[in-house]
């Protein structure tokens, strides 16, 4: 088994090869334990190499303003880049702002690709 430092250096190693789970997964890590500003650090770096969950983070943070000011626009553009990616939960969350906004004929379109 692993040490922890082993697996620490490893994780590290992956962050600085720019591996976008590994970066991903390292802002989540931040985020979990309230430093947004790193979380978002890291899952911004993830997102513009292609990563659909770190977008949906992203979303998530300008939605609830965890680190960044609230923004519609961008929780709404991270939400589109992750659907366009195929990720389903971002997909669903469009089609509930859709609802919300009562453009209940595009809700349910997203809710149906979802």
């Amino acid at each position: 088994a692993k040490s922890e430092e082993e697996d620490h250096r490893q994780k590290k190693k992956r962050c600085e090869a720019n591996d976008p789970f590994a970066l991903r997964e390292e802002g989540r890590t931040h985020f979990v334990d309230g430093d947004y500003e790193r979380a978002f650090e890291y899952w911004a770096k993830a997102a513009e190499l292609g990563d659909m969950d770190a977008h949906c983070g992203l979303s998530l943070m300008y939605r609830d303003g965890h680190g960044v000011e609230k923004d519609k626009g961008k929780e709404t553009y991270h939400f589109e880049e992750a659907a366009i990616g195929g990720h389903p939960d971002a997909r669903h969350m469009l089609g509930c702002n859709e609802g919300e906004n009562v453009r209940l004929d595009r809700a349910v379109k997203h809710w149906i690709i979802a």
